[in-house]
């Protein structure tokens, strides 16, 4: 169905960017990787695969999506698509100040630069129809509420939930617009998951051991948002001629896997397995740090990411929106 796929946004989707710039959230060390191909920490958040990586293998266009920094990327990686995202990113300027990620304005920055080395190998003409036709995939906004609503202070919180919604959406909004300026026509723009279901989550509203359970407020502001999100973008898809922008469903598959966790195999869904799996994350997850017998049996990785099982369950429902929104 799609020549390539393009992939922008935080550590969900960052198939390794992060390893080639200077920040401190980073996963290119064991036990990172433990499952993937060859064992390899590659600087995926997870202990194998990502959501680009099987949506890509799911619609036939590669195995793995690489990172765009990678200085061995090939002819052959461009022609069939590369990662742009960055591990602790957002649609929020304040957000990649903290974390010292490349925000997505840097992120379409480097996608000008991929189409500029497309239109060398093939020519302007071919590497327009390629961006046309890719599957662009947009996953971010976690990082924007966790650091600037929920963990830490930030002047943000004086707008409010609802106010600090609507910025994030203002955000999206300029982001997919640069896109299509690019010459982007099929944008995948994926929701909030069920933030208060995260470990981290758990532990920042310093929850007992015995008492770890979602927070129900944080988990409806992230339904709120993506009912906004939902039709703001079907607005900017009737104001941009020849697009199909639409938004995919993350929260859904992960809240039913934290709720309903027999149904996948899963026995621990309040904790990562990496160490504790309550504060875990990048360097605290380590090779000294002790993991769980089974990642397959843990809904999350570490203290915020999904394990390879989780974000293969939420890939497969992502695949179906995928078909649904462009057939």
């Amino acid at each position: 169905m799609f020549p390539a796929i393009l992939v922008f946004g935080d550590s969900t989707v960052d198939t390794g960017n992060n390893n080639y710039i200077k920040t401190y959230l980073r996963a290119d060390f064991p036990p990172y990787g433990c499952n993937f191909p060859g064992r390899n920490a590659t600087g995926r958040f997870s202990n194998g695969k990502l959501i680009p990586d099987f949506i890509a293998s799911l619609m036939g266009i590669k195995d793995t999506v690489p990172p765009f920094l990678d200085p061995h990327l090939s002819d052959s990686d461009i022609l069939t698509g590369v990662c742009f995202a960055s591990a602790g990113s957002g649609y929020d300027n304040f957000t990649d100040v903290a974390t010292l990620s490349l925000s997505l304005a840097k992120q379409t920055d480097m996608l000008r630069s991929y189409a500029a080395r497309l239109s060398r190998i093939v020519g302007e003409e071919k590497a327009a129809t390629i961006l046309s036709e890719a599957l662009v995939i947009v996953s971010s906004g976690t990082n924007d509420f966790d650091i600037n609503l929920y963990d830490f202070y930030s002047i943000r919180q004086n707008l409010g939930v609802d106010g600090y919604q609507n910025l994030i959406l203002s955000g999206v909004h300029h982001f997919v617009q640069d896109l299509y300026d690019i010459g982007c026509r099929k944008i995948m723009v994926l929701g909030l998951p069920p933030i208060g279901c995260l470990p981290i989550q758990m532990t920042a509203a310093k929850q007992r051991q015995n008492e770890r359970q979602c927070i129900d407020k944080e988990n409806s502001d992230s339904q709120e948002y993506n009912q906004k999100l939902k039709k703001s973008l079907t607005d900017m898809q009737s104001n941009l001629t020849g697009s199909v922008i639409f938004y995919a469903d993350f929260y859904g598959a992960m809240f039913d896997m934290a709720t309903n966790p027999h149904r996948y195999g899963i026995k621990e869904t309040t904790r990562g397995c990496c160490g504790t799996g309550e504060m875990e994350l990048s360097y605290l997850c380590n090779p000294l740090t002790p993991t769980c017998p089974d990642p397959n049996h843990f809904l999350f990785w570490d203290d915020i990411h999904p394990t390879q099982l989780a974000y293969l369950v939420i890939s497969l429902s992502l695949v179906d929106q995928i078909l649904h929104a462009l057939h």
